[in-house]
């Protein structure tokens, strides 16, 4: 048994409410549960009862058992003197007030129907599941399911924009900056996203600004920070790249001391840093202003275009500095476009219209309905399960439903979890 529970069953009134006692016998008449608190005191602020005829406002304290009171030290914090009802699951001790007079107890177990009772245990006793309703979820109404997967979706959402949030801080509220090193971050993939944002922060977004016009010198600005114009590299290109890299260094003042190891193993030779470094020097020799065209675009066409680029023309015949291969175009394909869609465009337009003022949450629907859903374990478990991803929206969503409610037991947070334990 959970306190949560608890909680659920007071606050949604799960219980039989007709002949509703006091241990000792006094009829309570519920006329408002209060307000729940997620913060410290009591759980329920400002509920109304009738408690033998006499109408009290006040708090309601919620614990699997009375003596809990105790347990947690209410008797002496001021917070609970205003406490008008402690709702408990089992009574085992009486709990008094500072005038010694005995605050009135509901024992719940006396009114929660086993139907309810058993819908719990079926949730919170699967301990050999994956989640803890893989055997009822597909049982739960599709539009129940849509609907909060919607709104699991700007809940993660809303924990992406704090963090550009404070990236935008240490940006000194340079947006332009933030694309850039939320972009590099998503250069790197899983494997190399750390690395490219200490790049991106190793260097004030000025020194793009200035290079922006001579690729070969963004080239070597990236490179170099990345610790790969070290070796010695008979080759002109890298020569120049190096030569390019000195310069640099000493008129912006720069160096690579804090920049993360770049890791070449395991990764196709696509998403090689050099490719990507490549790629993403690219897009800011192309377009002047990234973040103005990303604020503007509203449609995914928009965002193809903008990143429709390729590598500069070594790195057509190259994986690595030093190894030839055959020569062949290396753009960036649609695919990877949607992840920077997913995991930076459309996180940055939220984040940017909510610091404005403005709602932009059709928009924002609209582009990712538009993106195919990503391919995981989690889309495709649950999708073995019948919530199957239509587009972006439901996986993204689907991992915010995963990862922050099933693996922590939040099923009485959760949409899905709540139906369930509705059931008859």
């Amino acid at each position: 048994m959970q306190e949560d529970f608890l909680h659920y069953i007071w606050k949604l009134k799960k219980f039989e409410t007709l002949n509703l006692q006091t241990t000792k016998g006094e009829q309570v008449v519920i006329q408002n549960v209060g307000t729940h608190n997620y913060h410290t005191g009591p759980d329920f602020f400002n509920a109304q009862l009738i408690i033998a005829g006499q109408l009290w406002a006040g708090n309601v304290e919620i614990h699997i058992k009375t003596s809990d009171w105790y347990v947690h030290n209410h008797e002496v914090d001021p917070n609970y003197d205003n406490v008008i009802l402690h709702v408990v699951w089992e009574h085992d001790t009486p709990v008094f007030r500072k005038d010694n007079s005995e605050i009135p107890t509901i024992q719940l177990k006396n009114y929660v129907s086993q139907v309810a009772l058993n819908n719990y245990a079926k949730l919170f006793n699967s301990k050999l599941t994956w989640i803890n309703c893989e055997n009822t979820i597909a049982n739960v109404n599709p539009f129940f399911v849509t609907n909060w997967l919607e709104r699991l979706f700007f809940e993660r959402l809303e924990s992406k924009a704090k963090a550009i949030e404070a990236i935008l801080k240490a940006s000194n509220n340079n947006w332009e900056a933030v694309l850039f090193k939320l972009l590099a971050k998503n250069f790197g993939l899983k494997v190399n996203g750390d690395a490219f944002f200490s790049l991106a922060n190793s260097f004030d977004f000025s020194v793009v600004r200035k290079q922006q016009s001579n690729l070969q010198s963004l080239e070597a600005l990236f490179f170099g920070q990345a610790n790969m114009l070290e070796d010695d590299i008979q080759e002109a290109y890298y020569i120049a790249l190096q030569k390019d890299y000195a310069f640099l260094k000493q008129k912006f003042k720069i160096d690579n001391a804090n920049v993360s190891p770049f890791q070449f193993f395991r990764l196709r030779p696509p998403n090689f840093p050099s490719i990507r470094l490549s790629q993403l020097a690219n897009v800011y020799h192309l377009h002047q202003n990234v973040f103005s065209k990303v604020i503007a675009s509203d449609s995914v066409a928009d965002i193809y275009k903008l990143f429709s680029v390729s590598t500069s023309p070594f790195w057509e015949s190259h994986y690595t500095f030093d190894k030839v291969s055959s020569a062949r175009k290396k753009h960036i394909t649609k695919s990877f476009v949607d992840l920077l869609l997913i995991n930076t465009i459309i996180p940055l337009k939220f984040c940017y219209a909510k610091q404005q003022g403005k709602s932009i949450e059709e928009e924002i629907v609209s582009l990712m309905q538009q993106l195919k859903p990503e391919k995981n374990g989690i889309v495709d478990k649950f999708a073995s399960l019948k919530v199957v991803s239509e587009s972006a929206l439901e996986s993204q969503a689907i991992i915010q439903l995963k990862n922050l409610y099933c693996d922590k037991n939040r099923c009485l947070k959760c949409a899905i979890g709540n139906t369930i334990l509705a059931q008859n």
